[in-house]
């Protein structure tokens, strides 16, 4: 495997990768633990997103059939005057959890009808329209659980790329080249050794040399 790593000579460079290794062990198992947590809170949004699916649908359908009910006693004048003047207001409320930011709840206020307003004409346009506020507040909650599932499932699968770059990339290539550092210093290692042994037979030898030269008659 071709790697890219300027390493320095001798004990110091191998300290270095070893320390790089141990580095990247450490971020990896950090990750996978945090995989495992994001992973769960993945499913666990899911499951909350399809539950507040099924809420809004169930509201919807129910304000449809009371405002279809309005709408065939009274007319559709009535029940276009049945509708407040003013807007509802949602505003999301956002929190930090494992490192992702996402809507956390909400808080609604419903459409206030004023003073001069008519009254819904009928029952069922008073039912309709209570019904549409529940829509909404379902609809909000559908919203806010959909967009938090979205957001951790995407910071689940960065995290999982991140793991699959430090265990099958970026460690293999450390091992890789602190093994090749290893070879390298046990060679130079061994060469040392016997430049040592050399010479120190160089040295026994001219001794021995010099003495029988000194024994001579």
């Amino acid at each position: 495997m071709t790697t890219t790593h300027r390493v320095p000579p001798g004990r110091a460079g191998r300290l270095r990768l070893r320390h790089k290794l141990d580095a990247a062990n450490r971020g990896a198992d950090l990750l996978e633990r945090k995989l495992r947590i994001l992973r769960d809170e993945h499913q666990r949004r899911l499951r909350a997103e399809e539950a507040a699916s099924r809420a809004w649908h169930e509201r919807s359908r129910e304000a449809e059939q009371w405002s279809l009910r309005g709408l065939l006693l009274s007319g559709e004048r009535a029940l276009d005057m049945a509708c407040p003047a003013a807007s509802a207001r949602v505003d999301v409320e956002w929190s930090t959890s494992m490192g992702v930011r996402h809507p956390a709840g909400f808080s609604y206020v419903a459409a206030v009808r004023a003073d001069t307003e008519p009254l819904p004409r009928n029952t069922a346009l008073a039912h309709a329209e209570r019904a549409y506020q529940e829509a909404v507040r379902a609809a909000a909650a559908y919203a806010v659980a959909r967009a938090a599932a979205r957001l951790v499932g995407d910071e689940a699968a960065r995290t999982r790329q991140r793991v699959r770059a430090l265990r099958r990339h970026w460690i293999p290539r450390l091992t890789e080249v602190l093994a090749a550092a290893d070879l390298a210093l046990e060679q130079a290692e061994h060469e040392d050794f016997v430049r040592h042994r050399w010479a120190a037979e160089a040295r026994r030898t001219a001794q021995w040399r010099g003495d029988e030269r000194g024994r001579q008659p």
